[in-house]
């Protein structure tokens, strides 16, 4: 059995943005619990073809670590994995992460007042006890399987996007598309140049934005190596830039329909085909769902080799599939871009807090949270890129990073306070203010079925509803009081 101050579970951007924030507050006894055989997170484990970033490259990366050597204005998934491991290095984390380590339970020790956490793995069952866990799993992790009769009698490859199977050549073959996403909206024109033909099952169409992309040359990478300064402002500038396409997409009149206007002439001007574009023009709110950045997306659906039916795959059998328009199509292989299990998080029915209840019991009516980071009922417990901390607009980056200092301010206080119990009623408060915030917006208000509301309650739980530096004021006005008294933890364990 081990014992840490602080247990982290998960090494993408968030686990190691937690151990970067740890370290330099000068607190080094923690473990990185990692799953996985090496880190990465959503960039170790998606690697389908065509796979990048929508967020700009120098926006997407933490602070402490600009990266001059990005080969565009968006990263590929390769270069942020690689990107990854390189900080990984570099905050020289070797001795304290844990790879091949799932998390297999964890449980609040009433008597230990610490978290008792069974890992597994390649490296055997162990005990962890950790003052403090900080679960900084990801959103985006366990692939949503759809229920579709039949699915499993299809006789050829088939896979989720988020787990490509690389031993699977669809080279020359008919290749079914369930779902267009971000996922499908990258890997069809992939697929188009590759496969006979490509057949994409589309339930609701998105709306498009150009991504006006292009390659960093080497004079441009030099320049960022050479000069920091510049690479500063260029990312200020990108901050502000991504800050300002709030507006959009929360809902403000006038920057939502500028942004439909150029959505529909990026539509008009790569579609030719009016009844094509008629079935790719949404018909609910700009920012409803996720808004996507394609160039070349539009351009491959009006090819010859690519196939759109507008309506859900309904059902299987064998090499047959029959969409919900009753239409049937015949095809050697199967990618589901059908996204992920987003509002209900897996590693939530591992957690136990001090009452015996799950994680996910605790949600069971949508994730709630004070600081979209603690949660009451779970003592010194800290969940990064959990209830309402994604972004539809900037860098979740960003979002993490203020996060963990946020995770580094409250164990400050531990000691002088005992365990961190969160006030249910600063759980009720934070939650009710999300809701407030997010009332008229086109996320609640704007006819789409998106994956930042929860389908039980009906409430925005995904994402943050407002900019990256409102959250940071947000956080910057918890003084502690979110946390109950010592006094009223004393009355709660009996502790004379």
């Amino acid at each position: 059995m081990t014992r840490v101050e602080i247990a982290i579970v998960g090494a993408g951007f968030a686990g190691l943005g937690m151990a970067m924030a740890l370290r330099r507050a000068g607190r080094d006894d923690f473990v990185v619990l990692e799953r996985a055989d090496s880190v990465g997170g959503t960039w170790r484990d998606n690697t389908y073809p065509g796979v990048a970033c929508d967020v700009p490259s120098h926006l997407y990366g933490f602070a402490a670590y600009p990266n001059p050597n990005w080969s565009g204005t968006f990263a590929r998934g390769e270069e942020i994995r690689d990107y990854l491991e390189d900080v990984a290095r570099r905050e020289q984390l070797g001795d304290r992460l844990r790879l091949q380590t799932p998390l297999i339970s964890a449980d609040w020790d009433a008597e230990e007042s610490a978290w008792r956490i069974r890992t597994g793995g390649a490296g055997g069952a162990d005990v962890i006890l950790a003052d403090a866990l900080v679960l900084a799993c990801g959103r985006l992790t366990e692939p949503e399987i759809p229920d579709i009769a039949g699915l499993e009698t299809f006789p050829g490859p088939l896979f989720h996007s988020a787990r490509w199977d690389h031993d699977a050549d669809l080279t020359g073959l008919r290749v079914a598309v369930v779902g267009t996403g971000a996922s499908a909206v990258q890997l069809v024109p992939e697929l188009a140049a590759l496969a006979a033909q490509v057949t994409l099952f589309q339930r609701t169409p998105a709306w498009i934005v150009p991504r006006d992309a292009h390659a960093f040359t080497p004079d441009d990478r030099r320049r960022f190596a050479e000069h920091p300064d510049e690479l500063a402002r260029l990312r200020a500038e990108l901050l502000d830039e991504g800050e300002a396409r709030f507006a959009s997409r929360s809902g403000d009149a006038a920057a939502s329909a500028a942004a439909r206007t150029i959505a529909l002439d990026h539509l008009r001007a790569q579609v030719p085909d009016p009844a094509l574009r008629a079935v790719l023009t949404p018909d609910y709110a700009f920012g409803c769902k996720r808004v996507l950045l394609s160039d070349e997306f539009y351009p491959a659906l009006s090819g010859e080799r690519v196939r759109l039916v507008a309506s859900a795959l309904a059902s299987v059998d064998g090499n047959t599939l029959i969409a919900a328009d009753g239409t049937v199509h015949e095809v050697d292989a199967v990618v589901l871009a059908t996204g992920f299990a987003s509002t209900r998080q897996p590693y939530a029915q591992l957690v136990r807090g001090e009452d015996g209840q799950s994680l996910d019991e605790h949600w069971s009516n949508g994730m709630t949270s004070f600081g979209s980071t603690v949660v009451a009922g779970f003592p010194n417990l800290f969940v990064l890129n959990g209830p309402n901390a994604s972004l539809g607009h900037n860098s979740s980056v960003l979002m993490i990073e203020e996060q963990a200092d946020y995770v580094v301010e409250s164990l400050s206080r531990r000691h002088a306070r005992g365990v961190l119990r969160v006030s249910p009623e600063a759980e009720r408060a934070y939650t009710a203010e999300i809701a407030a915030a997010a009332e008229h917006t086109p996320w609640l208000t704007g006819g789409c079925r998106n994956w930042y509301v929860d389908e039980r309650s009906g409430r925005l739980t995904l994402l943050w509803p407002g900019t990256v530096d409102a959250f940071r004021r947000r956080l910057s006005r918890a003084d502690g009081s979110e946390f109950l008294p010592a006094a009223a933890e004393d009355a709660r364990t009996g502790a004379a």
